[in-house]
């Protein structure tokens, strides 16, 4: 036997690192909650499920097609998302969720001594994923729940290469406006990568929200990031992809991994496209449940944070921890926000009508009981 030099081996970043631990499978919570359902209104899943075609896909696919590699390169989704936008497929690249297209950025344009630039309360991964690959992720408060253009633009140095913009903004549902991204593009000129991650624009309605695709034409270093995961309930087989200008995705796919999206997802995720009635038919239910959500919120007296997607976040007089416990012995998984900076609040996914009744039944509860101890 012999022991590994961990202490050596192992980098300064990579040691300073927290790993981030999922929880257990749902199988296991019920059980040491020992409750007999769990509604997920902690991940922001498409409480509909995936559209018609992409559900008869999963259902038809082949047991033998999992035994035959995938396209390597997504092929057919890129020529028909290309067709879609207005774009040559080698403008878009295909990954392993979001999540690795995020890896493929970082990976493909910082070096030591970098730094990238984004929020200080939004999608963690940005910042994760530049931290533990050694590269310095500024973050920059929120102002008034939204992403601070002047606070991000101050920090930018020599060094910086990219910066983080989730719109809409995952927790807060915030987002820039056209004639706001516009300016700030303008401002960045092309000295670094801007990346805007809109992985919940199909959820958002506003005239004045900007669709990123249709700036890559005027803007070559603009790159923006889009899912199969949340409008088209694909979350389980794990697809998204980027699209940007054709010489800034050539760099991005030399730290590309082929292979990585799975034949199924992909299959299904070519099915979810253009399928308007889904979005049209998940838009009216996250509307409609978000409006009872945030009556039912007003009448219990606490305070409630709504913009665009398919999430309320919710101001709780008692720790978020404290109450994701309480809901969870209900049957009721809710996401807590400590871990987004946001101490005392919780993110409720929207999800089916019988969800939102239990959440509010059993935060109702809890907050009666918390009163009457008082």
């Amino acid at each position: 036997m012999f022991d590994v030099p961990l202490n050596k081996l192992v980098p300064e970043y990579i040691k300073k690192f927290e790993a981030y631990i999922p929880s257990r499978p749902d199988p296991e919570l019920m059980r040491f909650y020992r409750v007999d359902h769990l509604w997920r209104l902690n991940n922001n899943e498409n409480p509909l499920g995936p559209p018609g075609g992409s559900a008869g896909i999963i259902e038809r696919f082949p047991p033998k097609r999992a035994s035959i590699y995938p396209s390597g390169d997504s092929w057919y989704l890129r020529v028909k998302l290309a067709e879609r936008f207005d774009l040559d497929p080698d403008q878009i690249v295909f990954g392993n969720g979001a999540n690795e297209a995020i890896a493929f950025v970082i990976k493909a344009f910082c070096q030591e001594g970098d730094n990238i630039i984004t929020a200080d309360k939004t999608f963690a991964v940005y910042e994760w994923v530049a931290e533990f690959s050694g590269f310095e992720a500024r973050l920059v408060p929120l102002r008034d729940f939204g992403f601070d253009d002047e606070g991000m633009l101050a920090r930018v140095d020599d060094r910086t290469k990219i910066l983080f913009i989730c719109n809409p903004n995952n927790p807060t549902g915030t987002y820039w406006d056209e004639t706001r991204l516009r300016r700030f593009l303008d401002r960045i000129a092309g000295r670094q990568i801007v990346v805007v991650d809109e992985a919940y624009c199909e959820f958002v309605e506003a005239d004045d929200y900007p669709d990123a695709m249709k700036l890559l034409k005027e803007y070559p270093n603009l790159v923006t990031f889009r899912t199969f995961s949340k409008m088209y309930g694909l979350a389980g087989l794990r697809i998204g992809y980027l699209a940007g200008s054709r010489d800034v995705v050539d760099v991005i796919r030399r730290t590309c991994i082929v292979y990585s999206v799975n034949g199924l997802a992909q299959e299904a995720a070519l099915a979810a496209i253009g399928d308007d009635e889904h979005v049209a038919r998940t838009r009216r239910h996250v509307n409609a449940e978000k409006a009872y959500l945030l009556e039912e919120l007003s009448r219990l007296g606490v305070e409630t944070h709504a913009g665009e997607g398919c999430y309320v976040m919710v101001r709780l007089p008692v720790s978020d921890t404290l109450v994701y416990r309480q809901l969870m012995a209900r049957g009721v998984m809710i996401r807590t926000m400590t871990g987004f900076r946001f101490p005392n609040w919780i993110r409720v996914s929207i999800g089916v009508h019988e969800a939102m009744e239990d959440f509010i039944r059993g935060l109702g509860e809890i907050l009666s009981d918390r009163e009457g101890v008082l």
